[in-house]
């Protein structure tokens, strides 16, 4: 029925998550300006909205490494970057690893699916860089993204993240779909 719903059913297997926002107008818009019109300049600010909850704040201070979700080949190509390594930059740059997470199959967009289908959509489709693991291993994690919608990505994330040994996973996004408007996500992936 709707997320909060499922995570009790079904807890995700990150630790904590905060968000600065709701997933609505003005700041709907502000993101979709952000992703989508090559303004990757709004991250900065963006990142103050996220530093002025003070839970997310918590979590990006408490945190020994920030890593964004990885973006598929065909969105930074669309795009020219990745809105969650622009924002875990603005919020940590000396603590971000860049490239620990790699989207190494490419899956169809998310958008327009529900739960069941995201989580099985990008099932194996993300995992830790080898090279990366000595920096992931036993340390706190903390995984930034721009929108969550029903939580999938950051699942799946997770579950890559826990097969290099980190000791825990928390997560900080932006903004956060309300479940009634999971259904018109199309603009999110």
């Amino acid at each position: 029925m709707d997320m909060c719903l499922t995570c009790l059913s079904q807890p995700p297997d990150w630790q904590e998550c905060a968000s600065a926002v709701t997933y609505a107008d003005p700041w709907r818009s502000l993101i979709i300006d952000f992703k989508f019109h090559e303004n990757p300049g709004l991250a900065k600010f963006l990142s103050t909205l996220i530093l002025n909850n003070p839970f997310a704040r918590e979590l990006v201070h408490a945190a020994d490494v920030l890593v964004p979700v990885p973006a598929a080949t065909q969105k930074l190509r669309e795009r020219g970057f990745n809105p969650a390594l622009c924002l875990a930059h603005a919020l940590a740059k000396d603590r971000c690893l860049d490239d620990a997470l790699v989207k190494w199959r490419q899956t169809p967009p998310q958008s327009g699916l529900d739960r069941e289908r995201r989580l099985s959509n990008l099932k194996h489709s993300i995992t830790a860089h080898p090279l990366m693991a000595v920096k992931l291993k036993s340390r706190h994690v903390v995984l930034v993204d721009d929108v969550m919608t029903t939580g999938s990505t950051l699942q799946t994330c997770t579950q890559a993240l826990y097969t290099a040994d980190v000791k825990q996973v928390s997560c900080v996004v932006l903004a956060r779909a309300e479940p009634s408007s999971q259904a018109q996500s199309a603009l999110l992936d």
